[in-house]
């Protein structure tokens, strides 16, 4: 019997490096486009908002927004410690930057020296 995969698999197995996992669609704002997002393999620990965004740069990706948090927690939630994560927001207080909660979601502000957890993201713009 011939195998066939389905078009959903074989988009993924077209844009999914080796660990990476498939977060879902981000719809645009604010005029900016719709986007896949991706979860890049691996994470920092007890790293600052610094050292989160280096961290992000050297898995190829970047530290995800507020909104990918939340897209991750909905989906990739089980790709978590419940634990505190930094995002790649400032907060309107330089000082500070956004983060989240991956036991129940919140999202609060804390100082850019803080030492939490960071995760990378990638993103494939729709067109």
């Amino acid at each position: 019997m011939k195998q066939t995969i389905s078009a959903k698999n074989a988009f993924l197995a077209s844009i999914l490096k080796p660990g990476e996992m498939y977060a879902g669609i981000l719809l645009g704002k604010d005029g900016e486009p719709d986007h896949h997002l991706i979860l890049i393999a691996g994470q920092a620990n007890d790293v600052t908002f610094q050292q989160a965004q280096e961290f992000a740069k050297k898995s190829s990706g970047v530290l995800p927004t507020r909104r990918e948090q939340s897209l991750l927690f909905a989906n990739l939630k089980e790709q978590f410690d419940e634990r505190w994560y930094w995002s790649g927001e400032k907060h309107s207080d330089t000082r500070f930057a956004w983060y989240q909660h991956f036991d129940r979601g919140f999202q609060y502000g804390t100082n850019t020296f803080s030492q939490v957890r960071a995760r990378a993201v990638r993103r494939i713009v729709i067109e």
